[in-house]
Protein backbone atom coordinates (compact mmCIF):
# COMPACT_ATOMS: atom_id res chain seq x y z
CA UNK A 1 0.00 0.00 0.00
CA UNK A 2 1.55 3.14 -1.06
CA UNK A 3 1.52 6.67 1.01
CA UNK A 4 -0.96 8.23 -1.44
CA UNK A 5 -3.96 5.43 -0.26
CA UNK A 6 -3.40 5.36 3.36
CA UNK A 7 -3.32 9.18 3.52
CA UNK A 8 -6.44 11.02 3.04
CA UNK A 9 -5.95 14.55 1.67
CA UNK A 10 -3.00 13.31 -0.61
CA UNK A 11 -3.49 14.10 -4.40
CA UNK A 12 -1.85 10.96 -5.95
CA UNK A 13 1.00 11.72 -7.84
CA UNK A 14 2.13 14.93 -6.05
CA UNK A 15 5.26 15.02 -4.63
CA UNK A 16 6.15 16.68 -1.76
CA UNK A 17 9.19 19.07 -2.03
CA UNK A 18 11.28 20.06 0.93
CA UNK A 19 11.78 23.78 1.57
CA UNK A 20 15.09 25.61 2.09
CA UNK A 21 15.60 27.72 5.13
CA UNK A 22 14.92 31.27 3.25
CA UNK A 23 11.86 29.93 1.87
CA UNK A 24 10.77 28.84 5.14
CA UNK A 25 11.56 32.46 6.85
CA UNK A 26 9.84 34.16 3.46
CA UNK A 27 7.03 32.17 4.50
CA UNK A 28 6.94 33.48 7.98
CA UNK A 29 7.73 36.81 7.68
CA UNK A 30 4.64 37.30 5.29
CA UNK A 31 2.71 36.30 8.47
CA UNK A 32 4.06 39.79 9.95
CA UNK A 33 2.06 42.23 9.56
CA UNK A 34 4.04 44.80 11.68
CA UNK A 35 7.66 43.74 10.06
CA UNK A 36 5.63 44.54 6.58
CA UNK A 37 4.87 47.26 7.45
CA UNK A 38 8.11 48.26 8.74
CA UNK A 39 9.53 47.24 5.03
CA UNK A 40 6.79 49.35 3.16
CA UNK A 41 8.27 52.51 5.60
CA UNK A 42 11.80 51.62 5.21
CA UNK A 43 11.00 51.24 0.97
CA UNK A 44 8.96 54.70 1.48
CA UNK A 45 12.10 56.71 3.25
CA UNK A 46 14.35 54.70 0.66
CA UNK A 47 12.62 55.83 -2.36
CA UNK A 48 12.13 59.48 -1.59
CA UNK A 49 15.80 59.90 0.15
CA UNK A 50 17.03 58.59 -3.87
CA UNK A 51 14.22 61.00 -5.52
CA UNK A 52 15.18 63.82 -3.60
CA UNK A 53 16.69 65.76 -6.24
CA UNK A 54 14.12 65.39 -8.20
CA UNK A 55 11.47 66.87 -5.86
CA UNK A 56 13.75 69.54 -5.33
CA UNK A 57 13.70 70.64 -8.81
CA UNK A 58 9.86 70.17 -9.47
CA UNK A 59 8.92 72.36 -6.54
CA UNK A 60 12.25 75.00 -6.89
CA UNK A 61 13.69 74.62 -3.87
CA UNK A 62 17.04 73.80 -3.44
CA UNK A 63 18.41 72.17 0.04
CA UNK A 64 20.38 75.59 0.49
CA UNK A 65 18.31 77.84 -1.35
CA UNK A 66 17.52 80.99 0.96
CA UNK A 67 13.88 82.47 0.48
CA UNK A 68 13.93 85.64 2.51
CA UNK A 69 11.20 86.91 1.68
CA UNK A 70 8.97 84.38 1.84
CA UNK A 71 10.78 82.22 3.81
CA UNK A 72 10.70 84.38 6.88
CA UNK A 73 8.18 86.40 8.71
CA UNK A 74 8.59 90.07 9.95
CA UNK A 75 9.83 89.15 13.18
CA UNK A 76 12.64 86.96 11.62
CA UNK A 77 11.35 83.64 12.27
CA UNK A 78 10.85 80.81 10.51
CA UNK A 79 7.61 80.48 8.79
CA UNK A 80 5.22 77.66 9.58
CA UNK A 81 3.74 74.93 6.89
CA UNK A 82 1.75 75.55 3.96
CA UNK A 83 1.54 75.17 0.67
CA UNK A 84 4.72 76.35 -0.34
CA UNK A 85 6.89 75.17 2.19
CA UNK A 86 4.97 71.98 3.39
CA UNK A 87 7.52 71.52 6.76
CA UNK A 88 7.74 75.74 6.68
CA UNK A 89 11.28 76.59 6.57
CA UNK A 90 13.73 77.05 8.86
CA UNK A 91 16.42 80.20 10.55
CA UNK A 92 17.93 80.82 7.46
CA UNK A 93 14.40 80.41 5.33
CA UNK A 94 15.45 77.33 3.50
CA UNK A 95 12.41 74.74 2.58
CA UNK A 96 12.69 72.43 5.57
CA UNK A 97 10.71 69.54 3.84
CA UNK A 98 13.55 69.41 0.91
CA UNK A 99 16.27 69.69 3.79
CA UNK A 100 14.73 66.89 5.42
CA UNK A 101 14.69 64.92 2.23
CA UNK A 102 18.84 65.46 1.91
CA UNK A 103 18.93 65.10 5.38
CA UNK A 104 17.44 61.52 4.74
CA UNK A 105 19.96 60.88 2.26
CA UNK A 106 23.27 61.41 4.09
CA UNK A 107 21.60 59.55 7.25
CA UNK A 108 20.61 56.61 5.46
CA UNK A 109 24.21 56.31 3.45
CA UNK A 110 26.00 56.75 6.76
CA UNK A 111 23.59 53.83 8.30
CA UNK A 112 23.95 51.32 5.52
CA UNK A 113 27.53 52.26 4.87
CA UNK A 114 29.15 52.08 7.89
CA UNK A 115 26.92 49.51 9.15
CA UNK A 116 28.01 47.18 5.49
CA UNK A 117 31.55 48.29 6.36
CA UNK A 118 31.34 46.83 10.26
CA UNK A 119 30.16 43.46 9.17
CA UNK A 120 32.45 42.50 6.51
CA UNK A 121 35.30 43.40 9.23
CA UNK A 122 33.45 41.88 11.92
CA UNK A 123 32.48 38.73 9.99
CA UNK A 124 35.74 38.52 8.78
CA UNK A 125 37.24 38.58 12.68
CA UNK A 126 35.23 36.64 14.20
CA UNK A 127 35.38 33.39 11.29
CA UNK A 128 39.39 33.81 12.31
CA UNK A 129 39.01 33.65 15.79
CA UNK A 130 36.12 31.23 16.04
CA UNK A 131 37.84 28.88 13.57
CA UNK A 132 41.57 28.70 14.86
CA UNK A 133 41.15 29.38 18.37
CA UNK A 134 44.58 29.20 20.37
CA UNK A 135 46.69 32.18 20.56
CA UNK A 136 44.48 33.58 17.45
CA UNK A 137 41.35 33.56 19.31
CA UNK A 138 42.83 35.21 22.33
CA UNK A 139 44.08 37.83 20.60
CA UNK A 140 41.07 38.83 18.50
CA UNK A 141 38.69 38.18 21.32
CA UNK A 142 40.84 40.85 23.91
CA UNK A 143 41.00 43.21 20.40
CA UNK A 144 36.93 43.01 20.39
CA UNK A 145 36.42 43.34 24.45
CA UNK A 146 39.47 46.52 24.13
CA UNK A 147 37.23 48.29 20.87
CA UNK A 148 33.90 47.35 23.03
CA UNK A 149 35.15 49.27 25.74
CA UNK A 150 36.03 52.65 23.80
CA UNK A 151 34.41 55.30 25.09
CA UNK A 152 32.84 56.73 21.71
CA UNK A 153 31.90 60.30 22.05
CA UNK A 154 35.82 60.50 23.10
CA UNK A 155 37.02 58.35 20.35
CA UNK A 156 34.64 60.45 17.79
CA UNK A 157 36.17 63.80 19.06
CA UNK A 158 39.92 62.75 18.92
CA UNK A 159 39.02 61.84 15.28
CA UNK A 160 37.63 64.67 14.63
CA UNK A 161 40.32 66.73 15.80
CA UNK A 162 42.62 64.89 14.13
CA UNK A 163 40.79 64.80 10.52
CA UNK A 164 38.02 67.25 11.21
CA UNK A 165 34.04 66.58 10.67
CA UNK A 166 33.26 65.10 7.46
CA UNK A 167 31.15 62.19 6.14
CA UNK A 168 34.24 59.76 5.69
CA UNK A 169 35.08 60.21 9.78
CA UNK A 170 31.33 59.72 10.57
CA UNK A 171 31.29 56.69 8.64
CA UNK A 172 34.91 55.29 10.13
CA UNK A 173 34.05 56.01 13.41
CA UNK A 174 30.63 54.05 13.87
CA UNK A 175 32.18 51.33 11.63
CA UNK A 176 35.04 51.36 14.31
CA UNK A 177 32.68 50.83 16.98
CA UNK A 178 30.23 48.44 15.50
CA UNK A 179 32.49 45.60 14.05
CA UNK A 180 33.50 44.48 17.72
CA UNK A 181 29.59 43.53 18.53
CA UNK A 182 29.33 41.42 14.86
CA UNK A 183 32.36 39.90 15.26
CA UNK A 184 31.77 38.80 18.90
CA UNK A 185 28.37 36.71 17.74
CA UNK A 186 30.31 35.09 14.90
CA UNK A 187 33.03 33.86 17.06
CA UNK A 188 30.68 32.33 19.25
CA UNK A 189 28.44 30.32 16.07
CA UNK A 190 31.80 29.94 14.55
CA UNK A 191 33.04 28.33 17.51
CA UNK A 192 29.81 25.90 17.35
CA UNK A 193 29.27 24.99 13.50
CA UNK A 194 33.23 24.14 13.29
CA UNK A 195 32.30 20.99 15.17
CA UNK A 196 29.30 20.20 12.81
CA UNK A 197 29.51 16.85 10.94
CA UNK A 198 30.13 18.20 7.37
CA UNK A 199 32.63 20.42 8.85
CA UNK A 200 34.52 17.15 9.85
CA UNK A 201 33.57 15.16 6.44
CA UNK A 202 35.18 18.32 4.61
CA UNK A 203 38.27 18.26 6.72
CA UNK A 204 39.06 14.45 6.05
CA UNK A 205 38.64 14.97 1.92
CA UNK A 206 41.57 17.29 2.63
CA UNK A 207 39.50 20.90 1.70
CA UNK A 208 41.99 23.85 3.21
CA UNK A 209 41.21 25.47 5.46
CA UNK A 210 40.06 28.81 3.15
CA UNK A 211 37.31 26.71 1.89
CA UNK A 212 35.99 25.44 4.93
CA UNK A 213 35.58 28.60 6.43
CA UNK A 214 34.40 30.45 2.87
CA UNK A 215 32.21 27.50 1.72
CA UNK A 216 31.29 25.28 4.76
CA UNK A 217 30.90 28.20 7.74
CA UNK A 218 29.95 30.94 5.87
CA UNK A 219 26.90 30.27 4.61
CA UNK A 220 26.18 28.89 7.82
CA UNK A 221 26.72 33.00 9.20
CA UNK A 222 24.43 34.86 7.22
CA UNK A 223 21.20 34.48 8.99
CA UNK A 224 22.30 35.80 12.77
CA UNK A 225 24.73 39.14 10.35
CA UNK A 226 21.26 39.39 8.46
CA UNK A 227 19.48 39.92 11.49
CA UNK A 228 22.42 41.75 13.19
CA UNK A 229 22.56 43.91 10.34
CA UNK A 230 19.03 45.03 10.13
CA UNK A 231 19.61 46.04 14.12
CA UNK A 232 22.57 47.98 13.52
CA UNK A 233 21.62 50.10 10.80
CA UNK A 234 19.18 52.47 13.36
CA UNK A 235 21.83 52.28 15.52
CA UNK A 236 24.21 53.41 13.17
CA UNK A 237 21.75 56.22 11.99
CA UNK A 238 20.83 57.08 15.99
CA UNK A 239 25.06 57.56 16.19
CA UNK A 240 25.52 59.88 13.06
CA UNK A 241 22.74 61.71 14.41
CA UNK A 242 24.30 62.14 17.69
CA UNK A 243 27.74 63.09 16.60
CA UNK A 244 26.13 65.73 13.82
CA UNK A 245 24.08 67.49 16.94
CA UNK A 246 27.38 67.48 18.74
CA UNK A 247 29.20 68.88 15.44
CA UNK A 248 31.00 65.86 14.78
CA UNK A 249 29.64 64.86 12.27
CA UNK A 250 28.12 65.83 9.01
CA UNK A 251 29.02 69.76 8.48
CA UNK A 252 26.94 72.65 7.58
CA UNK A 253 25.35 73.58 5.12
CA UNK A 254 25.02 69.98 4.51
CA UNK A 255 21.52 68.99 6.20
CA UNK A 256 21.74 65.95 8.38
CA UNK A 257 18.71 64.96 10.79
CA UNK A 258 21.38 65.55 13.43
CA UNK A 259 22.48 69.01 12.79
CA UNK A 260 18.91 70.09 12.10
CA UNK A 261 18.45 69.19 15.55
CA UNK A 262 21.14 71.42 16.31
CA UNK A 263 19.77 73.98 14.49
CA UNK A 264 16.10 73.95 15.88
CA UNK A 265 16.72 73.50 19.48
CA UNK A 266 16.65 77.07 19.65
CA UNK A 267 13.33 77.51 18.11
CA UNK A 268 11.43 74.99 19.49
CA UNK A 269 9.22 77.62 21.66
CA UNK A 270 8.16 79.53 18.34
CA UNK A 271 8.38 77.36 15.76
CA UNK A 272 7.34 73.73 16.45
CA UNK A 273 7.78 72.44 12.95
CA UNK A 274 11.56 73.50 13.08
CA UNK A 275 12.33 70.19 15.67
CA UNK A 276 8.90 68.10 15.17
CA UNK A 277 9.79 67.29 11.71
CA UNK A 278 13.12 66.18 11.92
CA UNK A 279 12.57 64.32 14.91
CA UNK A 280 9.54 62.84 13.82
CA UNK A 281 11.33 61.55 10.56
CA UNK A 282 14.71 60.07 12.80
CA UNK A 283 11.96 58.44 15.13
CA UNK A 284 9.92 56.87 12.25
CA UNK A 285 13.18 55.76 10.38
CA UNK A 286 15.03 53.82 13.39
CA UNK A 287 11.47 52.32 14.70
CA UNK A 288 10.70 51.50 11.50
CA UNK A 289 14.50 49.82 10.84
CA UNK A 290 13.89 47.85 14.67
CA UNK A 291 10.32 46.33 13.79
CA UNK A 292 11.88 45.39 10.63
CA UNK A 293 14.72 43.21 12.09
CA UNK A 294 12.36 42.36 15.03
CA UNK A 295 10.58 40.19 12.14
CA UNK A 296 13.52 39.11 9.92
CA UNK A 297 14.86 37.65 13.54
CA UNK A 298 11.89 36.24 14.02
CA UNK A 299 11.27 34.54 10.65
CA UNK A 300 15.04 33.50 10.43
CA UNK A 301 15.38 32.07 13.85
CA UNK A 302 13.25 28.23 13.85
CA UNK A 303 12.54 28.55 17.52
CA UNK A 304 9.73 30.28 16.71
CA UNK A 305 7.85 28.46 14.27
CA UNK A 306 5.06 27.98 16.83
CA UNK A 307 4.24 31.50 17.13
CA UNK A 308 4.12 31.68 13.03
CA UNK A 309 1.82 28.66 13.21
CA UNK A 310 -0.79 30.43 15.39
CA UNK A 311 -0.64 33.04 13.39
CA UNK A 312 -1.58 31.07 10.18
CA UNK A 313 -4.07 29.15 12.38
CA UNK A 314 -5.92 32.00 13.13
CA UNK A 315 -5.54 33.54 9.46
CA UNK A 316 -7.09 30.21 8.16
CA UNK A 317 -10.21 30.50 10.88
CA UNK A 318 -10.94 33.75 9.99
CA UNK A 319 -10.80 33.13 6.15
CA UNK A 320 -13.44 30.31 7.18
CA UNK A 321 -15.60 32.92 9.24
CA UNK A 322 -15.67 35.11 5.62
CA UNK A 323 -16.57 32.46 3.72
CA UNK A 324 -19.18 30.95 5.85
CA UNK A 325 -20.90 34.39 6.87
CA UNK A 326 -19.84 33.95 10.49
Amino acid sequence: MTLTEIRPGVVPGRTIAGRSPWALAWARIRTDKVALASAVVVLLLLLLAAAAPLIAQWSGHGPDDQFRDIGITDQGLPVAPNGTFWFGTDRLGRDLFIRVLYGARVSLVVGVLSTGLAAVLGVAVGLLAGFYGGVVDTLLSRLMDVVLSFPYLIFAIAVVSIAGPSLTATVGVIAFYSWAAIARIVRGQTLSIKEREYVEAARSLGASDARVMVVDILPNLLAPVIVLVTLLVPAAIVFESTLSYLGLGIVPPTPSWGNLLSEAQGFYRVAWWYLTFPAGTLLVATLAFNLLGDGVRDAIDPRTERLFSRRRGLARRRARKKTTGG
